[in-house]
């Protein structure tokens, strides 16, 4: 019960932060230019032309697209963090095979995919806001994908196999193998050529730092709170069916 209280007031306290760096980023920071996208035709969209040449046209990228940037980035942090935890808890579970580890990367695992498609959804409406298409096949678009449909397929996986022992260490192994995608896809703009902002190496105006910084400190917290919920829902599930074993015998 003390967990539950610990994560119902986590929720309430990162949902607030949250909720209080979206305002911030209205009222408070200012309109962060990340510079300009050029694609090969004309856009007819909010965006401001900004130059015509041999290479396509050119456009400023609109306003509205910095202010998905602070839900959108805390929330692929959440989720790259999540997804680790899962494939450390699965590594324990093959270190050790108890069932407890096993378990805590399954829910991990779960808790990541909710902010993955947060993520793919935001991530979608800034790219339609800043780039005028609503995907492109760059770097880290790409390298996010590829894992959100291998966190997918972790659970066709577990779902396939009907004997338990089995289904946890496959589970355990892919969730790894899912897990390895999270520092590829993070690095990866900052190794390749890419259009997707690098976010230091794009410049940040200091009005814009701190409702960033509090929209992280946010999302954590309701990501660990996601969790933690959805531990104790399982536990009290484990905690009926065992009831009921002992009534029936």
């Amino acid at each position: 019960m003390k967990q539950l209280r610990i994560a119902i007031i986590l929720l309430l306290i990162g949902g607030l932060l949250t909720t209080t760096a979206f305002f911030m980023a209205f009222f408070t920071a200012e309109v962060q230019q990340f510079g300009t996208v050029t694609v090969a035709s004309e856009l007819d969209t909010a965006f401001q032309l900004v130059s015509v040449g041999d290479n396509g046209f050119s456009y400023g990228r609109p306003w509205f697209s910095q202010k998905i940037f602070y839900f959108h980035v805390p929330v692929a942090e959440a989720s790259f963090l999540v997804l680790l935890l899962s494939a450390v808890f699965a590594v324990r579970f093959l270190m050790t095979r108890k069932r407890s580890f096993d378990t805590k990367s399954r829910i991990a695992m779960e808790t990541s995919l909710v902010f993955v498609i947060l993520t793919m959804i935001t991530g979608v409406l800034w790219t339609r806001a800043s780039w005028g298409v609503w995907w492109e096949w760059e770097p880290r678009l790409t390298t996010y994908f590829i894992m959100m449909l291998m966190m997918i397929a972790y659970f066709v996986l577990r779902n396939s196999i009907e004997d338990e022992e089995r289904r946890a260490v496959y589970g355990a192994a892919f969730a790894v193998l899912a897990a390895i995608n999270a520092p590829i896809s993070f690095m990866i703009t900052r190794v390749l050529e890419s259009n997707h902002p690098v976010v230091f190496q794009s410049g940040m105006a200091s009005s814009n730092l701190l409702p960033f910084i509090v929209a992280q400190v946010g999302m954590l917290m309701v990501g660990y709170a996601v969790y933690a919920l959805r531990m104790s829902e399982e536990r009290l599930g484990e905690r009926i069916d065992a009831a009921k074993e002992a009534l029936e015998g």
